[in-house]
């Protein structure tokens, strides 16, 4: 493989993303949440969205954003809240659902296409996502090669992988929504996807900016 590096160092970056990727995060609880009340329907739509949100966020890192984010309080502070608050709204609307089900007679249902902007916003504005691709890819770029083919291999290679592991989580929440269709089980489901949103949204909200 050569697209603009060399295999090596296009394995070391794919094994690094996949390790971070798998961590959990705010776009992760936000995908396993809506997946155990909705099913393996919103699988895709959410992956999709998690997928365009990276994409963009990488791609923005690439042109500059990421650095003016790392010299901007002021804009770092207003990305940082945007995204908080709209995490902890989807959070505050999960936990509200209480025990409703079955799926389409949930008060928070919505349409495939809102799940993907729901994901995708998630993912695009946590400004630590722009930050971490800031100071995360350049490491696998070789000075010496062109810059844009290691940087579109590079992205392609994080996004694809994104599309996945969302994937992967919200197919995981499905399979465990379906083992707790009770109206009481699905509000211990909905309180806790609830509350971990908001939680992520709190910590996202005590972000502060890299020095």
């Amino acid at each position: 493989m050569d697209f603009g590096m060399d295999f090596a160092t296009w394995a070391a970056f794919a094994a690094a993303s996949t390790a971070l990727l798998l961590i959990p995060g705010p776009t992760v609880l936000l995908v396993v949440s809506y997946a155990m009340g909705r099913g393996w329907r919103v699988a895709a739509p959410m992956a999709v969205g998690v997928a365009l949100g990276d994409l963009v966020a990488m791609t923005a890192a690439m042109l500059g954003v990421g650095a003016l984010l790392a010299a901007s309080a002021t804009l770092f502070m207003a990305v940082k809240w945007i995204g908080a608050a709209w995490l902890a709204w989807l959070g505050l609307k999960l936990w509200r659902a209480g025990g409703a089900t079955p799926v389409e007679a949930r008060a928070d249902a919505a349409p495939p296409e809102r799940m993907l902007g729901h994901a995708f916003l998630v993912t695009v504005l946590n400004p630590k996502s722009i930050l971490f691709f800031v100071a995360f890819a350049p490491q696998f770029v070789d000075p010496a090669r062109a810059f844009a083919p290691q940087m579109t291999t590079l992205t392609a290679t994080f996004v694809t992988l994104a599309f996945v592991n969302a994937l992967g989580y919200a197919l995981a929440g499905a399979r465990a929504g379906r083992l707790a269709r009770s109206p009481r089980a699905m509000r211990l489901v909905n309180r806790i996807g609830g509350g971990a949103l908001m939680a992520a949204g709190a910590a996202m909200a005590l972000t502060r900016r890299a020095a």
